[in-house]
């Protein structure tokens, strides 16, 4: 559920912006600051940066009991905003507590599945990020004619959502292998000290490749895909199709073709080369923005791109990402690893994002849709020539095969 709202606040973002927009009279600039500084970007990447660190040393238990509590805060100011600025700040405070429970979360998950069925457990936090936006534009779509209210009403049922899942998120327990890792550091006293934090993350090669191989799978792969999350309609728009209610239907379509995707990639995952099914993804996402750009307007490049883009979605980078991410670190600093991959995706879809309204603008969409292509083929280079060999293997056994004694 964390995963549900999580994405829906990106999705309920970028669907009343035109109505903020329109309400309080602010520029493309602005609007471009709103989705940089959003859980879409720069905001998500602040609290990835500081929850991933506050995650491995106090528990994943300890983010779950109060990051919902800071998004509460956020989705409500949002749907009760009267200004620019106080719209800007529920934004800000939303991302924050979005990138602070994404490190908690996938990494949970990933440390409670079993060896031979990560990937599935993995892909159901794909799964739930998925379903949120599926579910938003869907809303969206049919709150449309409500304009602004119906935007106000999206956040609301944020706030209840969130409310909900912080309740019966209490009884959860700590994480095994979390309390494990605990034990033998108390054990070994103060030379366990310093293998905790950034400065232990970052003072093993190990880490570092893997660090730089993820940024290259998911940070330029999600610098796409914040675009598409937060400036489709504008996308849409300079395809021809305008209508708003469409659009939204539109992308509604195209997130249930990624939960389709997920599913996909919940049954293969832990069945078929991880390699070949990463390449496949990353071919048919590359595939989806080609069809909708270079082929002539109408239906057939609109759900082309949705089933092409959609699909790939749930079976590429991100679910990869979740997976590799937990397999690919020790547990003492896992979280912080996340977090400093999510606050460098996140910053990358800022910068991109910031000037994103006015490039599309400027260069037109045939230019920017050619970078956007350029940015997804590295990501699909890197993750088919160095994709880990992992699959089937135990989180202890994976460890020691990459650091040695566990808990070193």
């Amino acid at each position: 559920m964390s995963n549900y709202i999580e994405a829906g606040s990106i999705i309920a973002i970028a669907t009343s912006m035109v109505f903020w927009q329109g309400q309080f009279g602010f520029d493309e600039a602005f609007k471009g600051l709103l989705a940089a500084l959003s859980a879409n970007a720069f905001g998500a990447a602040i609290g990835a940066i500081i929850g991933g660190p506050l995650c491995d040393k106090y528990g994943r238990k300890f983010i779950y009991t109060y990051d919902l509590l800071v998004y509460m805060v956020g989705v409500l100011v949002a749907a009760f905003a009267v200004n620019q600025w106080m719209l800007l700040g529920a934004f800000i405070v939303t991302g924050i507590a979005v990138g602070a429970g994404v490190p908690a979360s996938w990494t949970y998950i990933a440390e409670e599945a079993p060896s031979d069925r990560r990937a599935a457990h993995v892909g159901m936090a794909q799964l739930a990020w998925s379903v949120g936006p599926a579910i938003g534009f869907l809303l969206a779509a049919l709150l449309t004619p409500a304009g602004l209210l119906g935007s106000r009403i999206i956040f609301l049922h944020l706030f209840v959502v969130a409310f909900i899942t912080w309740w019966v998120r209490r009884g959860l327990e700590e994480s095994k292998n979390w309390k494990d890792t605990q034990a033998i550091r108390t054990q070994q006293g103060n030379k366990a000290a310093a293998g905790q934090g950034f400065k232990a993350l970052l003072g093993r090669k190990q880490n570092i490749l893997a660090l730089l191989f993820l940024v290259g799978v998911y940070a330029f792969w999600n610098t796409v895909a914040g675009q598409a999350g937060m400036f489709m309609p504008d996308v849409y728009n300079a395809t021809g199709l305008t209508d708003s209610a469409q659009q939204y239907f539109l992308q509604s379509f195209l997130w249930t073709m990624t939960v389709v995707g997920t599913f996909t990639f919940m049954w293969l995952g832990d069945r078929m080369s991880r390699r070949l099914l990463f390449f496949i993804g990353a071919v048919l996402g590359i595939a989806g923005w080609v069809v909708l750009v270079y082929l002539p307007s109408g239906p057939v490049s609109l759900f082309g791109f949705a089933i092409l883009w959609g699909f790939a979605s749930g079976i590429g980078a991100q679910a990869f990402y979740g997976l590799w991410t937990a397999e690919l670190f020790a547990t003492q600093y896992r979280a912080s690893a996340q977090g400093v991959l999510f606050f460098t995706a996140r910053i990358m879809v800022g910068v991109l994002s910031y000037g994103f309204p006015v490039w599309l603008e400027v260069l037109g969409l045939h230019t920017l849709a050619a970078i956007l292509i350029a940015i997804l083929a590295v990501s699909m280079l890197v993750g088919t020539i160095w994709a880990p060999n992992t699959q089937g293997k135990s989180l202890e056994e994976i460890e020691e095969e990459r650091y040695g004694k566990v808990g070193a």
